[in-house]
């Protein structure tokens, strides 16, 4: 059987060779065979110059001209017949072109391009998953069962995870409809505008800011499981709250959102850390973060087709509806699945060792934790940092993607304006990326990769945050030039940067270029999305006391939702190129942060 390592070096070759396949077939035009097929199936007269002369470029190109062909002797065809090497190298390129082309026939229209990049990314998903599974029995030994997981774990996953996707399948039906359900509110008699969304969209991440450290500290002192429970309560109340045509009760109900996103992404998962410290089952949570959101993107792309037939049926109200049942369904598990669990009374600080046992965690308490170690803080930075170019990337994505969309699929069609982004599976799209990247940190973070030695060969979480990191500042930096006409210009004078950039202006000096490396890019930063989450939560186990696990988590609330806000508000002078500008430079802040925190691990670990 071929080892794990070369089975894992296969698939990233096979994953790295489909990408730019896509994007040729996006910059290139398209091949005489798709010409021949978009023919047989397009109208006619759509670019009829250009087939001409490509027809002609061809003819000329293969000597298959009619002249040519009458006058070759049979002796110059027999010397022009490849053999050998030659011969195969012409079928392999005679292979490559007709793929090429068939690319090129598929990405013809919006929805046939992500339908396809929808296919790629799930084979390019099952088959990491099936090659990592392969390694896991190489490893074993036995072929069949792998390595058994401790029943402990086995028990503890299931509860946690039955319980975490109902309540993201209840978050993730809500955000699709949030723009419609608000714009189709009158308001003093007049239907929603965009001002009155935006104020109500800016009120729940407010309300996260203002209320997320109490709610944490609340968490810590009088349990988790409560916390999850409060979230079921509030949420379903928010959700509830968009049947009204009040002004009033709609504010209420984005503040009671906003509090119940800080118990959202919370309360669970310190529910499950602190759990697995009781069970003695820590060195799991790598494994159950990344599961947990592996199946989360799953859960997404679910909600998606659950939201819009609730929709269809009952308004854009309807969403909300379907999710309150999701919420009472996830309450009522936790309610009989988990134990309650508080934060512990010691600090894993010196600073606040004078704290007596019976004082409950406070605010003033977990800034000092957080001051006391370098580590926390560099945590909480990358968690701010990502975040909140995660945030300002979901507001702005939309418009880029259109734009290029409209722009480059203009050729294929008389009427430019009956061009349609199928945002629907782009969404698909951007989940199966996240999934790709969660079922990625798992593989190559998991505790069962060892060698025939026996020992392990895993990539610790961060080392594995330092390359997410790379990979996400790099695409979201690509994705920033290519829907800026300026930015390369401006770089080219600079005198370091010119020569490196005269090879990469080619990719943006095309409708199809431009497109094909925007939606790549997006791809990529998305699949850091989905490591991210796995990753950090793991990052938050190891260094976030659990004596303030909850209130430290909020605080880095707030500078996220204060960076998100101001870019929000500044979108008009901004722009999207100046906002994902503005995402890159938060991403490329948390690398710094992540570099720094490896070398702090590392020189703690050269010290043993």
């Amino acid at each position: 059987m071929i080892p794990p390592t070369n089975s894992l070096g296969r698939l990233a070759l096979i994953l790295f060779i489909y990408p730019i396949l896509a994007v040729h077939a996006f910059a290139s035009p398209p091949s005489a065979a798709s010409n021949l097929a978009r023919s047989q199936f397009h109208r006619p007269g759509l670019n009829g110059r250009w087939h001409h002369n490509k027809k002609h470029r061809n003819q000329h190109r293969h000597g298959r001209g009619r002249g040519s062909m009458h006058t070759r002797s049979a002796l110059q065809l027999h010397t022009l017949i490849p053999r050998g090497g030659a011969a195969a190298s012409a079928v392999a390129a005679a292979a490559g072109e007709g793929f090429i082309s068939k690319m090129s026939l598929w990405t013809s229209s919006p929805n046939s391009a992500f339908n396809l990049a929808l296919g790629i990314l799930a084979a390019s998903t099952a088959g990491l998953k099936l090659f990592g599974m392969a390694g896991r029995r190489d490893n074993s030994g036995d072929g069949v069962n792998g390595s058994t997981k401790d029943p402990k774990v086995k028990s503890l996953q299931i509860r946690f995870l039955a319980v975490f996707w109902l309540l993201r399948m209840a978050d993730w039906l809500q955000g699709p409809y949030f723009y419609q359900v608000y714009a189709s509110k009158s308001f003093g008699g007049a239907t929603g505008a965009m001002t009155w969304v935006s104020r109500l969209f800016l009120t729940g991440f407010a309300s996260t800011a203002l209320f997320g450290p109490i709610v944490g500290r609340l968490c810590d002192s009088y349990g988790r499981k409560a916390g999850t429970l409060a979230f079921s309560l509030l949420y379903s109340l928010g959700a509830y709250s968009t049947k009204s045509t009040l002004l009033s009760v709609l504010l209420m109900g984005r503040v009671m959102g906003g509090i119940g996103t800080s118990l959202l992404f919370s309360a669970p998962e310190a529910w499950l850390v602190g759990e697995a410290g009781r069970e003695g089952v820590e060195s799991s949570l790598g494994d159950t973060f990344g599961l947990a959101y592996a199946g989360d993107s799953i859960v997404a792309i679910l909600a998606g087709q659950i939201a819009g037939f609730a929709a269809s049926q009952r308004g854009p109200t309807g969403p909300f509806e379907v999710s309150v049942g999701f919420l009472i369904m996830g309450g009522l598990l936790a309610s009989m699945l988990w134990k309650e669990n508080v934060a512990s009374n010691n600090s894993s600080t010196e600073s606040i060792d004078s704290q007596s046992e019976s004082t409950k965690p406070t605010i003033r308490d977990a800034v000092k934790v957080v001051k006391s170690d370098p580590k926390i803080m560099l945590v909480g930075a990358m968690q701010s940092l990502f975040e909140s170019a995660m945030y300002i990337f979901v507001l702005n994505w939309p418009p880029a993607v259109s734009k290029a969309v409209s722009t480059y699929f203009a050729k294929f069609a008389k009427d430019a304006s009956s061009i349609g982004t199928p945002y629907g599976t782009v969404f698909s799209c951007f989940m199966a990326c996240c999934l790709l990247g969660s079922t990625l940190f798992g593989q190559l973070t998991s505790s069962s990769r060892v060698d025939k030695d026996g020992k392990s060969k895993s990539v610790s979480t961060e080392n594995f945050a330092v390359g997410m990191l790379t990979l996400a500042t790099l695409a979201m930096g690509c994705a920033t030039m290519a829907i800026s006409s300026g930015t390369l210009g401006v770089l080219s004078r600079i005198p370091i940067l010119s020569n490196i950039l005269s090879f990469a202006s080619p990719a943006f000096s095309s409708p199809g270029s431009v497109l094909g490396v925007l939606i790549l890019s997006l791809f990529f930063f998305e699949a850091c999305v989905g490591m991210y989450f796995p990753a950090i939560g793991t990052l938050r186990s190891k260094y976030f006391p659990d004596s303030h696990r909850s209130v430290v988590m909020n605080l880095f609330g707030i500078p996220l939702n204060a960076m998100v806000v101001s870019v929000f508000l500044s979108i008009e002078r901004l722009g999207v190129q100046g906002a994902l500008g503005v995402s890159t430079a938060a991403l490329a802040t948390a690398l710094g942060c992540s570099l720094k925190l490896k070398g702090i691990v590392n020189k703690s670990a050269a010290k043993l």
